[in-house]
């Protein structure tokens, strides 16, 4: 009797055992099964070509400012702002009312030349056949230089009174400004303004850490929010020899071909440089993950255990489906492309493998 009871009490235990068994396998699989489930991919670090991105104005090659020596009435403006016009081209026409007093000085100053050179003759003359002296024939020399100096500054004056008097182009471009209209009295301001917009010169600060890369001479590319990704290129032209101590950038200016004039001053765009190469960790873009509510990106990456690890990386150029990282992962570490809804720092998963 009590041997039964010793084998029952023992067969009930083995159950118990045995149960006890069973729920912590079936435990087990449970969270096998539960464990997130990613993709992995192998980094490396690699040679990035390094692209500056900045923005720009665009502002023309030369200007310049149509105006009258001196104070005179406007009679006619020949062009109106937005027109194009040529060098050479007549654009202002001034009152004439001085030109004839000026004209009358040239004149007088002919005849007293010729008066002047008439009586140096005769002293010559009269030199050559004892009748004179060379004291005489001095001062009629001096006379006949200063009445020769006389009539080459009213001629002078005659041509700024006419080149006043008629405004020229000097060069091919666009009136940018009018300033008067007829009749108006000439002030401070220009009349006009040309500017030259063929080529154009596109302006931008690039920063001082990168001011040994940038030589006048190499090319750029440059985009407009006007033609939204129709690429322009450019060269350098220009490179501020100092730097703003306020901002830590140098100016820059970038020559721009503009024969259809489509490019006007005052745009805004974009100049895009090729600054060499840095060897950086390339990631798939996938891999990346952006913080919800701060701008921060991370990566979780694959620990031997099979956990994973949360790195706040910094990105550098996005390149198609790839992302340059400029710091966060070290090369030939293992990063997690798919699944990273469900992860978090230390948190142990399963690598699906590669099909």
């Amino acid at each position: 009797m009590k041997t039964r009871n010793i084998w029952s009490i023992l067969l009930v235990g083995l159950l118990v055992v045995s149960g006890a068994c069973s729920r912590e396998e079936k435990k087990t699989e449970e969270q096998k099964e539960t464990l997130p489930v990613v993709r992995t991919a192998e980094v490396s670090e690699r040679a990035v070509e390094q692209i500056g991105i900045y923005t720009a104005s665009v502002e023309p090659e030369i200007i310049n400012n149509i105006s009258a020596q001196t104070p005179n009435r406007i009679r006619e403006i020949l062009v109106d702002e937005g027109m194009r016009v040529s060098a050479g081209q007549r654009l202002v026409v001034m009152d004439d009312v001085n030109t004839i007093s000026y004209e009358t000085q040239v004149s007088n100053a002919k005849a007293n030349l010729d008066n002047v050179k008439l009586n140096y003759d005769r002293a010559v003359e009269l030199l050559k056949i004892g009748g004179g002296t060379r004291q005489q024939v001095d001062q009629m020399e001096t006379q006949l230089i200063n009445a020769k100096n006389t009539l080459a500054a009213a001629e002078r004056a005659l041509r700024n009174v006419k080149e006043n008097t008629v405004l020229t182009s000097p060069i091919s471009g666009v009136v940018t400004a009018r300033n008067y209209d007829p009749g108006d009295m000439t002030g401070n301001l220009p009349i006009l303004t040309v500017a030259r917009i063929n080529p154009v010169k596109v302006v931008t600060n690039v920063s001082e850490s990168e001011f040994s890369h940038v030589k006048v001479g190499m090319p750029v590319t440059v985009t407009f929010d006007t033609y939204g990704d129709e690429e322009f290129q450019g060269t350098v032209s220009m490179i501020s020899p100092t730097v703003d101590t306020s901002s830590r950038t140098f100016g820059v200016e970038v020559r721009v071909a503009n024969g259809e004039g489509r490019i006007l001053p005052g745009m805004f765009g974009r100049v895009m440089m090729k600054l060499g190469e840095s060897m950086n960790v390339v990631v798939p873009d996938q891999a990346v993950v952006k913080q919800q509510g701060s701008g921060s990106h991370f990566v979780y990456v694959l620990n031997s255990d099979s956990t994973v690890s949360y790195h706040q990386v910094e990105l550098g150029r996005r390149m198609g489906n790839e992302y340059e990282l400029l710091s966060g992962v070290e090369p030939g570490s293992v990063v997690v492309t798919t699944g990273q809804r469900r992860l978090a720092d230390g948190r142990k998963v399963t690598v699906q493998k590669s099909k």
